[in-house]
């Protein structure tokens, strides 16, 4: 069963072709850059035979996109379009809707109705997702939800304090996202310390980013909620605040809600903090490192939040076992673990910090005997898409 899975951004398309009969090989793999823009790249390679490329070429949709991407599927790795099991999404929100799902008009009309609560997610995966049923029509379109491994959470967790009534008449409720993120860090650190019965911190931690208290291998808190505009900050986006800043920037100081709204969305987060110098934070590290205070602050800011967070869900769970870092951030900051892991021995968790400075993917950076043991894991969000993809085809012939 060959399932080629998906990840659509606002300007991007990234695929995986796996061959699930074959040990989950990836056959191929490769997307293209600046959908939209007047000149972008498009890259890939075919694993079989080593090739690889990569060429410039203008997307002025995604439609253009994932037609490139399937020639390149067709030039050696596929015999034909037919021989696709499905295509696979990692899609993030909808109205009323979750787990696996083929991606009927009725799932997508459910996405739609969160674009508000999703607006640099919903709108493209939506549109993408019709583009390849155009060219794709005989092929099944199947997505897994973000927040499916968050349907654990207790009620405790996941309901807001607003009148109870307009909370169930608008599902308005903390739902958490990189669900496929976080199911497979904590499914690994289970496999890795050979025990179901932890209790995990996992670390998403990238341009946007997801903690998440993992208890028996079940989400049971976690930091993003309705949308992903709150938790610790994001690369442009606000992270948790008061919203009477809201208000009081309308209210009081004469902005309309879309010029508040856009700042919050966009020009927030790393990118906000550090003076609008960058919401990318290696350029934000070699800035505070060069004297600028605000992306000091900025990186200081982000490293307390997620320090907050730790200290918070250890103790909602009356213990913990391990820390797990995966996402661009967590695999690959080392000061930002170094900073965020920083005094907490008192919750047992003590970093070594020459292991930190090297840790490659699958490095367990604590220091020896420690009671709480601290990873690093290169996430696999795709395969797990794939897996799920592959569970409903199979349980649909059944």
């Amino acid at each position: 069963m060959k399932l080629l899975i998906c990840n659509v951004g606002s300007t991007s398309l990234k695929y995986q072709l796996f061959d699930m009969d074959a040990g989950e090989a990836v056959l191929a793999s490769g997307g293209a850059e600046r959908v939209g823009a007047g000149r972008g790249e498009f890259y890939w390679k075919n694993r079989r035979t080593g090739a690889e490329g990569r060429e410039p070429a203008a997307f002025p949709t995604h439609r253009e996109a994932i037609s490139r991407m399937l020639e390149a599927l067709l030039d050696g790795v596929l015999e034909r379009l037919e021989d696709l099991g499905c295509v696979g999404f990692k899609v993030v929100h909808a109205k009323g809707v979750s787990g696996v799902q083929y991606l009927t008009e009725d799932v997508l009309e459910a996405m739609a109705a969160f674009n508000t609560v999703a607006p640099a997610h919903n709108p493209p995966y939506i549109a993408a997702i019709r583009q390849f049923r155009e060219l794709l029509p005989d092929t099944p379109l199947i997505g897994a939800f973000e927040t499916a491994f968050h349907q654990t959470l207790p009620p405790k967790a996941y309901l807001y304090p607003i009148p109870a009534e307009l909370g169930r008449k608008e599902a308005i409720r903390r739902y958490g996202f990189h669900g496929a993120s976080l199911e497979y860090l904590s499914t690994w650190a289970a496999e890795r310390m050979g025990r179901q019965d932890l209790k995990l911190i996992c670390c998403h931690l990238g341009g946007s980013s997801s903690i998440c208290a993992v208890e028996n291998g079940r989400s049971v808190d976690t930091n993003l909620g309705i949308g992903l505009q709150c938790g610790v900050m994001h690369n442009n986006r606000i992270g948790d605040m008061d919203p009477y800043v809201i208000f009081h920037l309308v209210e009081a100081c004469g902005m309309t809600l879309p010029e508040v709204k856009a700042i919050l969305q966009t020009k927030s987060g790393f990118l906000g903090m550090s003076g609008g110098l960058s919401g990318d934070l290696r350029d934000v590290e070699a800035a505070a490192a060069a004297g600028n205070e605000d992306c000091r602050n900025a990186l200081e800011s982000y490293c307390y939040q997620i320090k907050k967070y730790l200290g918070a869900y250890a103790a909602a769970m009356g213990g913990l076992d391990a820390v797990v870092f995966g996402g661009g951030i967590g695999r690959n900051g080392k000061s930002v673990r170094a900073g965020a892991l920083r005094g907490l021995a008192c919750l047992g968790i003590h970093l070594d910090e020459a292991k930190n400075e090297a840790a490659a993917g699958g490095d367990d950076i604590s220091v020896p005997g420690s009671p709480v043991r601290i990873f690093v894991v290169d996430t696999n969000e795709e395969i797990v898409v794939a897996r799920k993809a592959k569970a409903l085809l199979e349980a649909s012939r059944r």
